[in-house]
C-alpha cells in the first residue's frame, strides 16, 4: 500500500502539467477527473462546482456525459450537497444506504455502490466537491482519502485561476457598501462584561497563490525557518505577559507553548510537503484536516483546545507567506473591539491592553484557552456571532454587552447614553460578585449549598482559588486521551491525576472515567467492527466501550489509585444504564486495588464510587443501585436530550430542550427523593446547574450539590444567598402537581416576588 504522500505526489505530478497547459478550464477539469480516476483505480471521478448557490456537475469520468452542466444539487441536498454544506468528508461502502442520498437518473450512477467525496475549499468555505465512486461496495482507504483531500487543494487554485469560483456564494458578506444603519446581533457569553469601541478586524485573509511545489526540499527549509521564528515569538510573548502572580492562565500559556513545540504537528506538515505541496499549502492542508476532524467530534472541550493549534497554524502560515500584518502589529489607535473568526491566547496577548476593550468571535466557547486568558486580562468576549463580516465595516462604532449576549452596531446617541448608564451599574455588580469569593453559599434560612466546578485540564484547577468553589465535582479524564496521538501511558495519566489532586489540596475532586467512543473516536483505537454509528451519542461509548476495552480501563484505574495514594479517591462511571455495568466497573477497580496492595504500593485512604445518571432507564433501578454506590451525579446535558429524544445540538429542536420543562423537573424530583431516602449524596453536573434560575429550581427539588462552569460560581452564590430555601421547597409541589403553561415564567415570577437575585 503506497503512503498518502506517494499517492498524492503521483497525482500532483500529472496535475502540474495540466495546470501549466494552455487548455481551457473545461478541458483541464476533464483531464483532472481522468488522472484521479486512473490513479485511484476508481471507475467514477466527478467534480461539482458551486455556481449561483447550486452545485453543478462540471466534469466526470464514469458518469453519463449528458449529465455534465445538467445535474445540480443544492447545498445540503444529496451526498454532494451534504459534503459542501457541512464542509466534511464522506466515505461510504454503500452510498444509497446513507440518509442524505439523492438519486439523479441522468447520471447513470445506479451501477455504483461505494462513494467518497471531499470538499474543495476556498477561504474556509466549500466551493465545490471532488467525488469518486466504484461499482463494488468498499470503503476507500485512508491513503486514498488523504490523496483526494490534497488534490482538492490544488483544484481550488485551478478553478480560482480559471475564474470558476462563485464569488457571490463564497465571499458573501466579505465586502459590502458601508452601511450607516443601526443593527443588533446576538451571540454566546464567553467572558462577562461591557465595552464600547471601534471595530477592528484581527487579520486579513491569507491568500495561497501556489499549491504545487517546484522544489520539495526548498519548501521544507521554508517551513523549518518559519517554525523557528514562530517559536521565538511565542517564547517572547509568553515571557512578557503580565497578569500578576498565579492563575490558570499561566498553565494555559505553558500548554500553548507545548503545542508550538509539538513534533507530531511538524511531521504532518512535512508529510504534506512530501506529497508535492508548497509550504503554505501544506500548512493549510493540515489545518483543514484539523477543522474537519473537529466538526466530526461533538466534544466542546476537545474543539476548544484545538483552537490553540488553529492559532499556531495561522501564525505559521503568516510567517512562511510573508503576510505578517495583523491589527496587533499595526497597533490600535483608539479604544477598539477586536473581531476574528477565532483567536489563540498568544494572538490576544499581542494587543495593547490599554486600547483593547472587547473581543467578538465567530466561534469560541467557555473552555477555550483564549477565553481563559481574556478572563485573566479582564477583556469581555462574545462568541458564536455569525456572518459578522457582512454586518460590520472596519471602524464602525460598537457597543458590546456580553451579559445580555448582544452587540449593537452603529448605535444611536440614545443607545450610547443608555449603555453608559448600564455600564456603571454593571461595574458595581461585578465588584459585588468578586466580594463573594470568600463567602459560603448559604441560603437565607441557613442551608449550605455545595458549589463545585467542572474541569478537564491541570490549568482548570486554578478556578478553585479564583472562584472560592468547594471542589471539582466533575473532572473529565477523556481530554488527555482525545488530544494524544497514542494511548496515554499509565505514568502520564498518573502524573496528571496527581497534579490535579495536589493543586486541589484538601478540596474534593471527582474523576469521571473516560467518556470516549461514539462521536469522540480515538484514531488509535480500531472502531471498524462497530461500523458507522447513526446515533453516536447513544452508541458504543463511555462505560460501554471501557468495559469492552478492559485493558484501557485497567490502566486508568491503576493510574487513579496510585495518584490518590494517601487521600480519598472519588471516581464515577459515565453513562451507566443498568446496575450490572456499575458492578463490573467497580469490580475492575477493586481488582487493581488488590493487585497494587499485593505489591506493596501505597493506596488511597478511601475509595468512593459513584455513577452518572444520564440514561433515563437507570432511574427505574435506583433502589438496586443505591445499595452499591456511594454517590450519584446527574448529567443533565445527555439526560435531557435522551428524555426528549431531541438532539441538543440541533437548532430546530432548541425550543424542546428546556431544563425547566415539567417533565424534567418531575423526573429530577423523583430521583432526589430516592437519593434522600437512601441517604446517598446527589449532585447535578452540567449547564443546568450553572444558570441561576435553573439552579434555584434544582434547590427547590432538594438538590443542593451543583458542579458548574467556573464563570457561573459568582452569580450562583449571589442567588443562593438571596434565597429562602424552605419557602421555595414549599412552593414547588404545587407547581409540579399542576404545571403552569410557562414553568420558566412562573419560577421567574416567584423569584422576583421573593427577592431572589438572578442577574
Amino acid at each position: 500500500m503506497p503512503t498518502a504522500a506517494a499517492s498524492a505526489r503521483e497525482i500532483l505530478t500529472r496535475l502540474h502539467d495540466v495546470m501549466a497547459s494552455r487548455t481551457g478550464a473545461q478541458g483541464k477539469l476533464n483531464a483532472v477527473v481522468e488522472i484521479i480516476g486512473e490513479a485511484l483505480q476508481s471507475e467514477v471521478c466527478s467534480i461539482y462546482l458551486l455556481r449561483e448557490g447550486v452545485l453543478e456537475l462540471f466534469a466526470t469520468r464514469g458518469l453519463s456525459q449528458e449529465a455534465v452542466h445538467v445535474t445540480r444539487l443544492a447545498p445540503g441536498e444529496g451526498l454532494v450537497g451534504t459534503i459542501a454544506k457541512n464542509v466534511e468528508t464522506l466515505n461510504l461502502d454503500e452510498a444509497a444506504a446513507h440518509p442524505d442520498f439523492a438519486y439523479r437518473p441522468e447520471t447513470g450512477e445506479e451501477a455504483f455502490h461505494s462513494f467518497a467525496g471531499v470538499p474543495i475549499i476556498r477561504r474556509e468555505r466549500a466551493v465545490g466537491v471532488l467525488a469518486v465512486q466504484h461499482a463494488d461496495p468498499r470503503r476507500y482507504e485512508e491513503v486514498e482519502i488523504e490523496a483526494l483531500q490534497t488534490v482538492a487543494m490544488v483544484l481550488s487554485e485551478l478553478i480560482s485561476n480559471a475564474g470558476l469560483i462563485d464569488e457571490a456564494g463564497v465571499g458573501a458578506g466579505t465586502t459590502r457598501a458601508h452601511s450607516t444603519a443601526t443593527a443588533r446581533v446576538g451571540g454566546f457569553k464567553l467572558v462577562d462584561g461591557m465595552a464600547a469601541g471601534a471595530a477592528v478586524f484581527h487579520q486579513p485573509r491569507i491568500s495561497i497563490e501556489h499549491t504545487v511545489a517546484e522544489d520539495t526540499e526548498a519548501e521544507r527549509h521554508r517551513v523549518y525557518a518559519a517554525f523557528d521564528k514562530m517559536r521565538e515569538q511565542i517564547d517572547r510573548m509568553t515571557s512578557q505577559a503580565e497578569f500578576g502572580v498565579g492563575g490558570e492562565h499561566e498553565e494555559v500559556l505553558e500548554t500553548y507553548k507545548m503545542f508550538a513545540y509539538d513534533e507530531g504537528w511538524g511531521r504532518r506538515i512535512n508529510e504534506a510537503i512530501d506529497s508535492g505541496l508548497t509550504a503554505e499549502a501544506a500548512i493549510e492542508r493540515v489545518q483543514q484536516r484539523t477543522r474537519m476532524r473537529m466538526r466530526e467530534i461533538d466534544d466542546p472541550l476537545l474543539r476548544d483546545r484545538m483552537h490553540d493549534l488553529e492559532d499556531l497554524s495561522n501564525r505559521l502560515l503568516r510567517i512562511v507567506s510573508g503576510q505578517l500584518g495583523t491589527a496587533a502589529q499595526l497597533g490600535l489607535r483608539q479604544d477598539s473591539i477586536l473581531i476574528a473568526r477565532n483567536l489563540g491566547p498568544a494572538e490576544l496577548l499581542e494587543y495593547d491592553r490599554r486600547r483593547l476593550k472587547g473581543v467578538i468571535l465567530e466561534e469560541g466557547s467557555l473552555t477555550a484557552h483564549v477565553t481563559i486568558v481574556a478572563r485573566a486580562m479582564g477583556v469581555p468576549v462574545l462568541g458564536r456571532v455569525k456572518d459578522i463580516r457582512r454586518l460590520i465595516a472596519e471602524g464602525d462604532r460598537l457597543l458590546l454587552d456580553v451579559n445580555e449576549e448582544t452587540l449593537v452596531i452603529r448605535p444611536t446617541l440614545a443607545m450610547e447614553e443608555a449603555f453608559d448608564a448600564k455600564l456603571l451599574i454593571t461595574q458595581k455588580r461585578r465588584a459585588a460578585f468578586a466580594a463573594l469569593k470568600s463567602e459560603p453559599p448559604v441560603t437565607k434560612d441557613g442551608h449550605r449549598v455545595t458549589v463545585m466546578v467542572n474541569a478537564g485540564l491541570r490549568d482548570d484547577v486554578a478556578a478553585l482559588d479564583i472562584t472560592g468553589a468547594d471542589g471539582i465535582g466533575l473532572f473529565r479524564t477523556e481530554f488527555q486521551f482525545l488530544v494524544s496521538a497514542t494511548l496515554p501511558q499509565r505514568e502520564g495519566q498518573k502524573r496528571l491525576y496527581k497534579d490535579v489532586l495536589d493543586a486541589a489540596g484538601d478540596r474534593p475532586v471527582t474523576f469521571r472515567t473516560v467518556d470516549i467512543g461514539g462521536d469522540k473516536a480515538l484514531p488509535y483505537l480500531d472502531h471498524d467492527e462497530n461500523g458507522e454509528e447513526e446515533n453516536p451519542a447513544m452508541g458504543w461509548r463511555a462505560l460501554r466501550l471501557a468495559l469492552d476495552r478492559e485493558g484501557l480501563m485497567k490502566v486508568q484505574a491503576r493510574a487513579l489509585l496510585e495518584a490518590a495514594a494517601g487521600r480519598t479517591l472519588n471516581v464515577m462511571f459515565p453513562m451507566v444504564s443498568e446496575p450490572w455495568e456499575f458492578d463490573e466497573a467497580r469490580a475492575l477497580f477493586e481488582s487493581q486495588r488488590a493487585w497494587l496492595e499485593s505489591r506493596g504500593h501505597k493506596l488511597p485512604l478511601q475509595i468512593r464510587y459513584g455513577a452518572m445518571l444520564e440514561v433515563p432507564a437507570l432511574a427505574e433501578v435506583l433502589d438496586i443501585l443505591f445499595e452499591r454506590l456511594d454517590f450519584l451525579s446527574v448529567g443533565t446535558n445527555d439526560l435531557t436530550q435522551f428524555l426528549f429524544a431531541a438532539d441538543r445540538a440541533h437548532p430546530k429542536l432548541a425550543v424542546r430542550y428546556d431544563w425547566l420543562s415539567p417533565s424534567i423537573l418531575r423526573f429530577l424530583k423523583r430521583v432526589s427523593d430516592q437519593a434522600r431516602d437512601a441517604g446517598k449524596p446527589l449532585a447535578v453536573c452540567g449547564e443546568m446547574g450553572g444558570r441561576p434560575l435553573e439552579a434555584m429550581a434544582l434547590i427547590g427539588l432538594g438538590i443542593d450539590r451543583l458542579s458548574i462552569t467556573p464563570a457561573a460560581v459568582g452569580p450562583l452564590k449571589a442567588m443562593v444567598r438571596s434565597l429562602d430555601r424552605a419557602a421555595l421547597m414549599a412552593a414547588m409541589p404545587a407547581l409540579l402537581a399542576a404545571p403552569p403553561r410557562d414553568m420558566r415564567g412562573a419560577l421567574a415570577a416567584w423569584a422576583s416576588a421573593n427577592g431572589v437575585e438572578l442577574a
